[in-house]
């Protein structure tokens, strides 16, 4: 049976970001083709949503659909002349009734939707980076983290904007069915397979005053050798850059360290290996570069809280 994802537009809906889990979770198939989650559109009492731009848009279904929903989206919210300081009754009660076990995700500003009605109290959460300020300081029972793509608590998930929506579904459809399939759905959407959620949004700030190529040359000459040891010193060496430099322009373009990047591409590499093949874990970890499988079991714990030999039982579609 497929899982339902119910999509939330509230009137001021940005139309891009309501598409995105319709586009991003009907993207996710299995292995015989078939569809692993059925996406629907509701509003409050099924009334027609004027969106951010100029027209409006009629959807399928009430708030009704949220009770029987796996996943709950309240999709990003042009707020205009501002932000409102609390969400009406209407809206709250339509909140309060989505079950315990199903997940709540907000897109972007939505966030304050979700503050608004108790849900982030206590946890951490994001928004759009020029938002965070004032989410923190209208609400600050909520740990407000500017610096990351998306947050999630378990329940209660928080994106970025635009393009972080993308990647916070992909980390859902990761987590519900494994890397195989995410990187898929990724491919058929033609975006980004893997962006971690604690890598940086783009906030403005001054950029590197040094003159040079990006690394994106390096990341995809680094990708490919995985395997390898990469210091930095080669990375640095194969940009034609001194390591100072590139750790900077590295950081800049891509919000994380080199050394950070490199240990999620190998994790990465390491669960496409996991999930789609049957070689050993000594041989996994060396694959993905892992010198010593005690590294990769500790990596990948962090990062998703399994072992190699449980994270394989959990998500292998290698024939047995």
């Amino acid at each position: 049976m497929s899982h339902l994802v119910a999509v939330l537009a509230l009137d001021g809906v940005k139309p891009f970001d309501l598409g995105i889990p319709a586009q991003v979770f009907g993207s996710a198939t299995g292995s015989a083709g078939e569809r692993l989650y059925e996406v629907v559109t509701c509003s409050l009492r099924g009334r027609p949503v004027a969106t951010s731009h100029d027209f409006t848009i009629t959807v399928p279904h009430d708030e009704s659909v949220l009770a029987s929903a796996g996943t709950v989206v309240v999709a990003t919210q042009d707020f205009g002349g501002g932000v409102p300081e609390s969400i009406d009754d209407e809206l709250r009660a339509a909140l309060a009734a989505v079950p315990e076990t199903t997940r709540i995700v907000s897109l972007c500003t939505s966030a304050f939707v979700l503050a608004a009605a108790g849900l982030l109290d206590g946890q951490r959460a994001t928004t759009h980076w020029g938002m965070c300020g004032e989410l923190a300081r209208r609400h600050p029972a909520v740990e407000v983290d500017a610096n990351v793509l998306f947050v999630d608590n378990g329940r209660v998930l928080t994106s970025a904007g635009v393009a972080a929506g993308i990647d916070l579904c992909l980390h859902l459809v990761r987590l519900d069915h494994g890397a195989a399939v995410a990187n898929a759905a990724a491919r058929r959407c033609v975006v980004a397979p893997w962006r971690d959620g604690g890598q940086a949004q783009f906030i403005e700030q001054p950029m590197p005053a040094e003159s040079g190529s990006s690394t994106s040359a390096t990341r995809e000459w680094a990708v490919r050798r995985l395997a390898d040891p990469l210091t930095l010193a080669d990375l640095a060496r194969h940009a034609n850059m001194s390591v100072r430099t590139f750790t900077r322009r590295f950081r800049a373009e891509v919000g994380q360290s080199p050394h950070e990047w490199v240990v999620r591409q190998r994790l990465d590499l390491a669960r496409h290996l996991l999930e789609t093949t049957r070689l050993p874990i000594a041989e996994v970890a060396g694959a993905a570069g892992f010198a010593d499988p005690v590294l990769l079991r500790k990596h990948l714990r962090d990062m998703v809280g399994l072992t190699p030999n449980a994270y394989r039982r959990s998500y292998s579609t290698a024939r047995r």
